[in-house]
């Protein structure tokens, strides 16, 4: 049962924390992303609640392979990158900021590479559940360059 809920406090602090990034740009996203000119690549608005659900869930899984190991630099990093993962929404979103809101997804790109960098040879399966996270922000810093340069 304990490791049950070593893996089920970490997802659900994922969830909480995209649920609350979401309360705070839903009035954006009806007022002022519609207005924005976006990349052609921007996938339908559907895709990114689907999207961010799996990642949520294999980011709060990461965390729970290595939580309670001893692993202090890769949970460190695992919140930092939680930390800038929330403010880029408030960021981008509810402040309009995309500049700020480029800045700050630079750095949750460095932050989620050196995770993926400390924890690689520690737990392969927490290290493969934050490829697809890295790639999918890889594209969205194309996205918000994208929102940046052409707005």
């Amino acid at each position: 049962m304990k490791r049950f809920f070593n893996y089920l406090w970490p997802v659900l602090l994922c969830f909480i924390l995209g649920f609350a990034a979401s309360k705070f740009q839903s009035k954006s996203m009806v007022e002022w992303y519609p207005t924005l000119v976006k990349s052609p690549l921007t996938p339908p608005n559907i895709a990114f609640p689907i999207a961010w659900s799996v990642l949520y869930l294999f980011i709060g899984l990461a965390l729970g392979r290595i939580s309670g190991k001893g692993y202090k630099r890769e949970v460190i990093l695992w919140s930092v990158q939680m930390l800038l993962n929330f403010l880029w929404s408030i960021i981008f979103f509810t402040m309009r900021m995309p500049l700020l809101g480029f800045v700050d997804i630079i750095l949750l790109d460095v932050v989620v590479m050196a995770f993926i960098y400390n924890v690689r040879n520690k737990d392969r399966v927490a290290f493969y559940l934050f490829i697809p996270y890295l790639i999918w922000l890889l594209f969205a810093t194309y996205l918000n360059a994208y929102i940046l340069f052409n707005n």
